[in-house]
């Protein structure tokens, strides 16, 4: 049996409210209806994937942060945690977690603690999808590290487009310094809604702007209220809503993923 070669894949952007964890959380699910094994691996210490994903949070659970932090002797198989849905796993996060930044900061080989983990259980799956805090931390950098690609969600929003440079130097600074191998394979526009000049003008400026286009997604994440019902309840919107423009957009960007690799 050929062993698999998982693509770790993270999802990124420095500006909060893009649609991020929702990202995550979707693409994933809509990545197993398509026969996908996929991880999802909680980086955020405020935990809503892990909660988008029905997984309730409790203190006594091995997460993320022991696995990082070394904390805990178990090994990373045995903090996986098996979803309500065949082929999607998730490793837990907790608001630990963000202690983690102060733990390892004169730790050796810090920014390599996700890698480490990884390691371990990436010949499992198909993907393996990280959803990162709204800000560059540590913990960005350790997803950045472990990853192969990084998917940003783009807000159709002028405060949004403003952010895509920075969060760009600082992945061409890590490809420097840390991982060379780390790519920027994609940017998908989220909150999209064509019948105002907002929305439209920024997905022409993504489509046209020398440093963006080659990597803009055509499908689109439009402003639809079933994807934040969905994350209320704990259950992705390709799950819970399958026929609403939340479910159909996120299964459209998951078929163009996989045509663009």
């Amino acid at each position: 049996m050929a062993i698999m070669n998982a693509r770790k894949i993270a999802i990124a952007n420095e500006k909060g409210g893009v649609g991020k964890t929702a990202m995550a959380v979707n693409l994933a699910a809509a990545l197993t209806l398509e026969g996908k094994k996929v991880l999802v691996v909680d980086m955020d210490p405020q935990h809503n994937a892990t909660i988008g994903l029905g997984v309730a949070v409790d203190d006594g659970m091995v997460n993320i942060y022991h696995l990082i932090s070394r904390q805990n002797p178990s090994q990373t198989q045995d903090t996986v945690c098996r979803t309500k849905w065949k082929g999607l796993d998730l490793i837990p996060s907790h608001m630990d977690l963000s202690g983690a930044e102060i733990e390892l900061v004169d730790e050796e080989g810090r920014e390599n603690r996700l890698k480490d983990v990884l390691s371990e259980i990436e010949d499992v799956y198909d993907y393996i999808i990280m959803d990162t805090p709204p800000s560059l931390s540590l913990l960005t950098i350790n997803v950045f590290s472990a990853a192969d690609e990084v998917l940003v969600p783009c807000q159709t929003h002028p405060y949004a487009f403003k952010a895509l440079g920075d969060l760009f130097d600082t992945i061409s600074d890590v490809t420097e310094e840390i991982n060379p191998e780390l790519k920027v394979s994609g940017i998908i526009p989220t909150f999209f809604d064509r019948r105002t000049r907002v929305s439209r003008s920024i997905i022409e400026k993504l489509h046209t702007d020398e440093r963006y286009k080659d990597l803009v997604f055509e499908s689109t994440i439009r402003t639809n209220s079933a994807i934040a019902e969905s994350s209320d309840i704990g259950k992705p919107v390709v799950f819970c809503r399958t026929r609403s423009y939340g479910a159909l957009d996120f299964r459209a960007v998951a078929s163009e993923f996989l045509r663009r690799k």
